[in-house]
Protein backbone atom coordinates (compact mmCIF):
# COMPACT_ATOMS: atom_id res chain seq x y z
CA UNK A 1 0.00 0.00 0.00
CA UNK A 2 2.92 2.33 0.68
CA UNK A 3 5.65 2.49 -1.92
CA UNK A 4 9.08 3.75 -0.92
CA UNK A 5 11.82 4.93 -3.27
CA UNK A 6 15.34 5.55 -2.01
CA UNK A 7 17.97 7.69 -3.72
CA UNK A 8 21.26 9.42 -3.01
CA UNK A 9 23.64 6.50 -2.76
CA UNK A 10 26.94 6.32 -4.58
CA UNK A 11 30.67 5.69 -4.44
CA UNK A 12 32.62 8.02 -2.15
CA UNK A 13 35.95 8.14 -0.37
CA UNK A 14 36.34 7.74 3.36
CA UNK A 15 35.51 10.95 5.19
CA UNK A 16 32.96 12.12 2.63
CA UNK A 17 29.28 12.80 3.21
CA UNK A 18 26.10 11.57 1.57
CA UNK A 19 22.45 12.38 2.06
CA UNK A 20 19.98 9.62 1.30
CA UNK A 21 16.36 10.37 0.53
CA UNK A 22 13.26 8.22 0.71
CA UNK A 23 9.96 9.30 -0.82
CA UNK A 24 6.73 7.63 0.30
CA UNK A 25 3.55 7.31 -1.75
CA UNK A 26 1.01 7.53 1.08
CA UNK A 27 -1.22 10.58 1.47
CA UNK A 28 -1.04 10.24 5.25
CA UNK A 29 2.71 10.36 5.63
CA UNK A 30 2.50 12.13 8.98
CA UNK A 31 0.92 9.00 10.50
CA UNK A 32 3.91 6.81 9.69
CA UNK A 33 7.09 6.04 11.53
CA UNK A 34 10.14 5.90 9.25
CA UNK A 35 13.39 4.04 9.54
CA UNK A 36 16.63 3.30 7.76
CA UNK A 37 18.26 -0.12 7.66
CA UNK A 38 21.36 -1.36 5.89
CA UNK A 39 22.75 -4.65 4.67
CA UNK A 40 26.54 -4.87 4.34
CA UNK A 41 28.01 -7.36 1.84
CA UNK A 42 27.53 -10.89 3.10
CA UNK A 43 25.71 -9.72 6.23
CA UNK A 44 22.13 -9.57 7.43
CA UNK A 45 20.07 -6.41 7.38
CA UNK A 46 20.49 -4.23 10.46
CA UNK A 47 18.80 -1.22 11.98
CA UNK A 48 20.45 2.18 11.55
CA UNK A 49 18.13 5.04 12.55
CA UNK A 50 14.44 5.83 12.90
CA UNK A 51 12.12 8.78 13.40
CA UNK A 52 8.57 8.68 14.67
CA UNK A 53 5.45 9.98 12.98
CA UNK A 54 5.62 13.46 14.51
CA UNK A 55 9.39 13.88 14.36
CA UNK A 56 9.49 14.32 18.12
CA UNK A 57 11.51 11.15 18.70
CA UNK A 58 14.55 9.73 16.99
CA UNK A 59 16.38 6.48 17.54
CA UNK A 60 19.98 5.73 16.66
CA UNK A 61 21.99 2.56 16.64
CA UNK A 62 25.30 2.78 18.46
CA UNK A 63 27.19 2.82 15.17
CA UNK A 64 25.13 5.71 13.81
CA UNK A 65 25.36 8.04 16.79
CA UNK A 66 27.46 11.14 16.23
CA UNK A 67 27.82 10.85 12.45
CA UNK A 68 24.36 10.07 11.05
CA UNK A 69 21.23 12.21 11.33
CA UNK A 70 17.67 11.31 10.40
CA UNK A 71 15.06 13.94 9.56
CA UNK A 72 11.74 14.18 7.76
CA UNK A 73 9.83 16.68 5.67
CA UNK A 74 6.16 15.77 5.81
CA UNK A 75 5.27 18.35 3.16
CA UNK A 76 7.44 16.41 0.72
CA UNK A 77 6.63 12.90 2.01
CA UNK A 78 10.35 12.43 2.44
CA UNK A 79 12.70 11.12 5.08
CA UNK A 80 16.43 11.83 4.94
CA UNK A 81 19.56 10.18 6.23
CA UNK A 82 22.52 12.53 6.45
CA UNK A 83 25.73 10.54 6.70
CA UNK A 84 28.96 12.35 7.57
CA UNK A 85 32.52 11.11 8.01
CA UNK A 86 31.77 7.93 6.12
CA UNK A 87 33.93 4.89 6.72
CA UNK A 88 34.50 1.78 4.60
CA UNK A 89 32.55 -0.21 7.20
CA UNK A 90 29.47 1.82 6.24
CA UNK A 91 29.42 0.19 2.81
CA UNK A 92 26.03 -1.44 2.38
CA UNK A 93 22.71 -1.35 0.62
CA UNK A 94 20.59 1.12 2.56
CA UNK A 95 16.86 0.49 2.81
CA UNK A 96 14.04 2.79 3.78
CA UNK A 97 11.19 1.28 5.78
CA UNK A 98 7.91 2.49 7.22
CA UNK A 99 5.03 1.43 9.43
CA UNK A 100 1.86 3.04 10.63
CA UNK A 101 2.39 4.51 14.08
CA UNK A 102 -0.08 1.99 15.53
CA UNK A 103 1.96 -0.99 14.32
CA UNK A 104 4.75 -2.68 16.20
CA UNK A 105 6.85 -3.79 13.21
CA UNK A 106 7.82 -2.29 9.87
CA UNK A 107 5.35 -3.03 7.09
CA UNK A 108 6.82 -1.65 3.88
CA UNK A 109 10.29 -1.57 2.41
CA UNK A 110 12.01 0.18 -0.46
CA UNK A 111 14.29 -1.38 -3.06
CA UNK A 112 17.45 0.01 -1.49
CA UNK A 113 20.28 2.26 -2.61
CA UNK A 114 23.95 1.26 -2.71
CA UNK A 115 26.48 3.16 -0.62
CA UNK A 116 30.12 2.27 -1.22
CA UNK A 117 32.90 3.90 0.79
CA UNK A 118 36.45 3.37 -0.43
CA UNK A 119 39.66 3.91 1.51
Amino acid sequence: QVQLVESGGGLVQAGASLRLSCVASTRTFSNYDMGWFRQPPGKEREFVVAINWSGSSTYYSDSAKGRFTISRDNAKNTVYLQMNSLKPENTAVYYCATKHRSKSTYEYWGQGTQVTVSS
